[in-house]
């Protein structure tokens, strides 16, 4: 088992190579998830100034956190950087960097008043894309000020005055969870998180990719929580199979797709299973529009 430093949150991790590629698993900028780097990019990132790490890293890592917590996959190069920590998505206010921490919030609870285990907090000041953790403590105690949140301990909770603001600055409503079953196809993922993720957020759900084989694929909790499940039968995963059945199992309607190309190739044939086959990913969101709108 190989172990480094994340460059961005500097602490000893597990990574895995893949082509040219390092996957950094369950450190501070993934929680439970990983994030994957060019392998030469590393000596680049270490030879920057102490200035620029200052400045860039905990941007870096914050963004990191927020794109693999909201299920997307985060595959950077030191060329990447730049533009990250220019994006005008990035927050810079304590206002904004308040928001990021409410939607987090918002993510992981149904409602006002559920608790929200933030631990260890000292490695979690990348919420809120902050570049230590007195600036997290000073945003949180400004929320609680502002009747925002509610913190006992690692425990936190949006108060209702807080869950209406993170649904505001979420898009103004409320999404409900939908869990997104995809094989380890990298091009596939990224086509659909590229070109389907917004559309599927227009139509009220927020996705969470479950790929097959991610570490958090071994937990069917993100599917047991959802209230949609999208299963792509593209490449016949037995692991997409087997936590779509379960979803069933729970009464949580279940969307079938599957690329044209693999339409007749299945190896189970059930009344119950008849997916949207889809050419392009403009074709697909035809038709998950109009599942949906059903």
């Amino acid at each position: 088992m190989q172990k480094k430093h994340c460059a961005f949150c500097d602490q000893i991790v597990r990574i895995t190579a893949e082509s040219e590629y390092d996957e950094y698993i369950d450190c501070s900028c993934s929680p439970g998830g990983s994030y994957s780097l060019l392998r030469d990019s590393y000596e680049s990132i270490l030879a920057l100034s102490f200035q620029q790490k200052r400045d860039m890293l905990h941007l870096i890592s914050g963004y990191i956190r927020e794109k693999t917590d909201c299920g997307e996959k985060v595959i950077l190069a030191f060329s990447d950087l730049e533009d990250i920590v220019n994006a005008p998505g990035i927050p810079v206010t304590a206002e904004n960097k308040g928001e990021r921490l409410l939607q987090y919030l918002y993510r992981h609870c149904s409602g006002p008043g559920e608790p929200v285990v933030i631990h260890p907090l000292s490695r979690s000041y990348n919420l809120t894309y902050s570049p230590n953790l007195q600036e997290l403590v000073y945003i949180i105690d400004r929320l609680q000020g502002e009747n925002l949140l509610v913190r006992e301990g690692m425990n936190f909770s949006l108060t209702p005055m807080g869950w209406e603001e993170a649904v505001a600055t979420s898009g103004g409503r409320t999404l409900q969870q939908c869990t997104v079953l995809l094989p380890d196809d990298e091009k596939l993922q990224a086509e659909w998180q590229d070109k389907l993720w917004a559309k599927i957020e227009q139509l009220g759900y927020f996705p969470r990719l479950l790929a097959s084989k991610n570490e958090a694929a071994n937990s069917l909790e993100p599917v047991a929580d959802s209230k949609l499940v999208i299963a792509d039968l593209t490449g016949q995963s037995s692991e997409v199979y087997l936590a779509a059945g379960y979803a069933l199992g729970l009464n949580i309607p279940v969307i079938w797709t599957v690329r044209s190309d693999e339409a007749d190739t299945f190896r189970i044939h059930l009344q119950e299973i008849r997916p949207l086959v889809w050419d392009t990913a403009e074709e697909l969101m035809v038709l998950l529009q109009q599942e949906l709108l059903k």
